[in-house]
C-alpha cells in the first residue's frame, strides 16, 4: 500500500469535510426562507438540474419524496422541450446550478415566473441569473474543487447534496414526519420490514394465549401449548394484563408443583408494546431484555402477541 495514495485520498476527504463545515456556518435567513416556501407548498416540489447538478438534484428529489414531501425531478433539457407542462401554480421549484448561468435556465425561470412558482436556488453564484431570480438563494461558499487541476465537480456537488439533505431533514422535522410515516412509504425490503407496524404481524383474537389469574396452572399449560408461542398472558378481572407465564417460568417453578393458580406463577409488570409501534422497536425490546415474545397492549388490555420469529428483519 502506497502511503502517498492513501494520504492523497485522506486529503480529499478532509478538504471536502472542511467545505461542509463552511457551508454549515453560512446558513442563515435564506435557508429559513427556503424551508418556509417548502412547508407552505400546496402542490409539489420540483427539483431541476443539468449534468452533475442534475444527478444530485435527482437524489434530493428522492430524499424529499421519501420523507413526506411530494417531489419530482425535472431535467432542465427536457423541461424546455415540453416537460414544463408538469409545473403548476402551487408548486415550488428548487433549481440547482453551480454557475447559475446555464443556458437552459432562462426559459425555465421565465416559465416559473409566469406561472407564479417561487424559486429556491442552490448555486455557487448569488449574483447569477438564477441567484437574482430566486425567492431564496442558497449560495455555496467559494471553495476550490478537490482533485488534480480542480476541474471535476467534487466539492461543489458534495456541498449541494449535503445542503439538499439539510433542507429535507429540516422539513421532515418541522412536519413531524415519524418513523411510522416513513415505513408506510418504504414497504419493501429490510427497511420496510423493520418499519412495519406491530399490529400487522401480531397474533390477535383467538390466536392470543390468555388465561385468567384465578385459573389453574394445568389450564395455563394447556393454553400455552395450544397457542405455541412459548408464553401465556394472565389477565385480571377487568381483562387487563396482570402478568405473563413463559415456558422458562414453568421450568424454574416445576419443583413447586402445578397445584397453583396462574397468578401464583406469573411474572408481574412484563414488557409490553403498543400496536402502532414498529418492528424495529420490538426487536430492540427483544434484544435488550433477552425475551422472545411480547404482549401488545392497547389501553391496558392485551390485543395481541408478537414473537421474535414473526419479525422478518430478525430472520
Amino acid at each position: 500500500m502506497s502511503d502517498d495514495i492513501v494520504s492523497f485520498g485522506r486529503d480529499v476527504l478532509h478538504d471536502e469535510a472542511r467545505a461542509l463545515d463552511a457551508l454549515a456556518d453560512s446558513l442563515g435567513a435564506e435557508f429559513e426562507q427556503a424551508i418556509a416556501l417548502i412547508l407552505g407548498c400546496s402542490g409539489k416540489l420540483i427539483v431541476c438540474g443539468l449534468g452533475k447538478s442534475g444527478h444530485v438534484g435527482r437524489k434530493i428529489a428522492a430524499t424529499f419524496a421519501s420523507t413526506g414531501t411530494t417531489a419530482v425531478f425535472l431535467h432542465l433539457a427536457e423541461a424546455i422541450h415540453g416537460d414544463l407542462g408538469m409545473a403548476a401554480k402551487g408548486d415550488v421549484a428548487l433549481l440547482v446550478s453551480q454557475s447559475g448561468e446555464t443556458a437552459e435556465l432562462e426559459p425555465v425561470i421565465d416559465h416559473f415566473r409566469r406561472t407564479g412558482i417561487p424559486i429556491i436556488a442552490i448555486t455557487g453564484n448569488r449574483r447569477s441569473t438564477l441567484g437574482k431570480a430566486a425567492s431564496a438563494a442558497l449560495a455555496l461558499p467559494h471553495w476550490p474543487e478537490v482533485g488534480p487541476e480542480a476541474v471535476a465537480p467534487t466539492t461543489s456537488t458534495t456541498m449541494t447534496l449535503a445542503l439538499g439533505d439539510a433542507l429535507a431533514m429540516t422539513v421532515m422535522r418541522q412536519k413531524g414526519f415519524s418513523r411510522t410515516d416513513f415505513g408506510l412509504l418504504h414497504p419493501g425490503g429490510p427497511l420496510g420490514a423493520r418499519l412495519k407496524p406491530v399490529s400487522k404481524l401480531m397474533h390477535g383474537g383467538a390466536a392470543m394465549p390468555l388465561i385468567a389469574a384465578t385459573a389453574s396452572m394445568h389450564d395455563a399449560i394447556v393454553e400455552m401449548s395450544a397457542k405455541r408461542l412459548g408464553v401465556v398472558g394472565v389477565t385480571d378481572a377487568a381483562g387487563a394484563l396482570a402478568g405473563i407465564i413463559t415456558d422458562g417460568d414453568l421450568r424454574r417453578n416445576i419443583e413447586r408443583g402445578l397445584d397453583h393458580r396462574a397468578g401464583d406463577f406469573m411474572t408481574v409488570s412484563p414488557k409490553t408494546i403498543a400496536p402502532d409501534a414498529v418492528v424495529h422497536d420490538a426487536l430492540t425490546l427483544f434484544d435488550e431484555h433477552r425475551i422472545t415474545a411480547v404482549f401488545v397492549i392497547d389501553r391496558g388490555k392485551p390485543v395481541g402477541v408478537l414473537h421474535i420469529h414473526d419479525c422478518p428483519a430478525a430472520r
